[in-house]
């Protein structure tokens, strides 16, 4: 490692510990020597200065609190001696410059995807299956289990394995110690739809009760599913008489997308002789739809096409530093490419506002931004809640000590280009360049968000580890550092922690990312996620969700 700790912006009064550090310890940086006062651990900061109660905390060249204290220069900061606090934000007129990335050496480059007939690509070839209603969740379980199990999908046999000696032995009254989890011996089910990566189902427990707003926002979550590019096709499953009804599901579907041509399938419970013809109606159909969309190949496509979702989640100290800031000059590489980016979790977005105002192309999209943050913060007020208690005990431990160092750590990830567009939740992305979504910062409820405004695939940043997925949309888990890679391998796709190193540039990174989503765009890799069938989603009933 070159260097111990790390001045983000030239304008910070704080100082970020590259590795544990001790009370006494004497630090020089950038020809500034620095007596540590406590101890501080690696990914938390240090004041640079000498600091008086009330003064203002900058950190990534934004304010980010304010000393609750008066305190030495050396101090460790904590959440006794910081408190949240960010600069007020307007819309005032700008003149922002970008300077798009060289992109030459991916000039002319493609993906192999799949070609809609509305000149979306998608990165899969999904089947989809939708419950209009919670009370179908129990039927769309036993679909799952016989189709993911029949056609090789499933990913569970080495559990049904492990507990099936563990019966064995337990019947030859034989101690249970002895019986480990193996791995499999090439008990994976042959796939006989090889262009059918997989049969996915959005489980939720919507539809009925709460208020027929919440059923209103929940069709049209659900009509951008059915309509989104890596699905094929669709089967929708309904009781028949809750407030979600199939009628407003269609008309949200035709909204969405007036030239919808996909094979769609809706059974209704109430209308049906039993569970039992339900289900093997439900399950013959969808075969058949199967065997078609199976007829579909990949093609070339060129890489304007790829539309990413960028996202964090479980962040730590380094998240910040490595990996949302090489995820953001992927996102550059993209836009200058003529692709989309779609950065969403506006709770944490919370302190950099006012620079994304300013980089906004236009003052209708710059206040449809400012509303939706104001709209938004003033719901948590209201229930004496804020943005500012967005960040988790997981992420405080880790040195993300307020929402604002949070957040101008966690926005990295959407590069440095203009806005081009401020979507609300389920708006479709239409506009090429980087796009504001407005999702809650919850890691399954944001992705949910960014799926349904047509994200492709997922860049998720985590310094912590967690194993988000999404049903429709291949998520690719970039690691802030080598730790985590090393501890969670199963879950991590891509370790940035090169760059806490200094082994690698944030621009080498970003190159690097960039070339792992085409080979998941066009099915060359394999997302962990995707293999585990990670498949979370949680629609947002618009309620007060951090």
């Amino acid at each position: 490692m070159n260097h111990k700790v790390l001045k983000v912006n030239p304008k910070d009064n704080v100082i970020v510990a590259l590795q544990d550090l001790k009370k006494g310890d004497v630090v020089v940086y950038n020809g500034e020597t620095f007596i540590l006062e406590d101890d501080v651990k690696a990914k938390h900061k240090f004041y640079a200065y000498d600091m008086k109660q009330g003064e203002e905390v900058i950190m990534y060249g934004v304010l980010v609190g304010k000393a609750q204290m008066d305190l030495p220069k050396g101090s460790w900061m904590n959440t006794e001696n910081l408190k949240h606090a960010a600069e007020p934000y307007y819309f005032r007129t700008s003149n922002y410059e970008w300077h798009a990335p060289d992109v030459s050496k991916f000039a002319g480059r493609t993906f192999n995807g799949y070609l809609r007939s509305d000149g979306r690509v998608g990165t899969a070839n999904y089947w989809l299956f939708i419950p209009t209603v919670f009370c179908e969740n129990r039927n769309l379980d036993v679909i799952r289990e016989a189709l993911h199990n029949e056609l090789g999908y499933a990913v569970t046999e080495k559990y049904k394995s492990f507990a099936h000696h563990l019966l064995e032995a337990y019947n030859k009254g034989e101690s249970l110690d002895s019986i480990n989890l193996a791995a499999p011996a090439a008990i994976t089910k042959e796939r006989p739809f090889k262009n059918v990566d997989g049969i996915k189902f959005l489980n939720h427990q919507g539809g009925c009760g709460g208020i027929r707003q919440d059923a209103a926002v929940l069709s049209k979550l659900l009509a951008a599913y059915a309509d989104h590019p890596n699905v094929a096709g669709v089967t929708v499953l309904s009781l028949g008489c809750q407030n979600l009804q199939v009628q407003d599901f269609m008309t949200d579907l035709k909204k969405h997308n007036p030239h919808f041509d996909k094979q769609l399938y809706i059974f209704e419970q109430q209308q049906s002789q039993s569970e039992e013809q339900l289900i093997s109606d439900a399950i013959k159909k969808t075969f058949g739809g199967l065997v078609e969309i199976n007829k579909l190949e990949r093609q070339p496509a060129t890489l304007d096409k790829l539309t990413i979702g960028v996202k964090c989640g479980g962040s730590d100290g380094f998240s910040g530093i490595s990996a949302n800031p090489s995820v953001g000059y992927c996102s550059d590489l993209v836009v200058a490419l003529g692709g989309k980016i779609l950065l969403a979790e506006f709770p944490e977005l919370c302190g950099v506002e006012q620079e994304l105002i300013d980089r906004t192309k236009d003052e209708a999209s710059a206040q449809k931004f400012i509303h939706l943050m104001k709209t938004y913060s003033d719901s948590a007020l209201r229930v004496g809640s804020g943005f500012h208690m967005n960040p988790s005990p997981g992420n405080i431990k880790d040195g993300l000590i307020t929402d604002a160092i949070k957040s101008a750590g966690a926005a990295k990830k959407g590069g440095s280009a203009p806005v081009v567009d401020v979507l609300d939740y389920t708006e479709p992305v239409v506009k090429p360049g980087l796009n504001l979504v407005c999702t809650p910062g919850n890691d399954v409820e944001a992705t949910t968000g960014k799926a349904a405004s047509g994200a492709t695939l997922i860049l998720f940043t985590t310094g912590l580890g967690t194993p988000t997925g999404n049903p429709v949309c291949p998520t690719i888990k970039v690691s802030s550092n080598n730790a985590l890679t090393k501890r969670m391998s199963d879950i991590i796709d891509i370790n940035t922690g090169a760059v806490i190193e200094g082994e690698k540039t944030i621009e080498q990174m970003g190159e690097e990312i960039l070339e792992y989503c085409i080979k998941a765009a066009s099915g060359e890799v394999i997302p962990k996620a995707v293999l585990l069938n990670q498949d979370d989603f949680i629609p947002w009933k618009r309620g007060v969700s951090l």
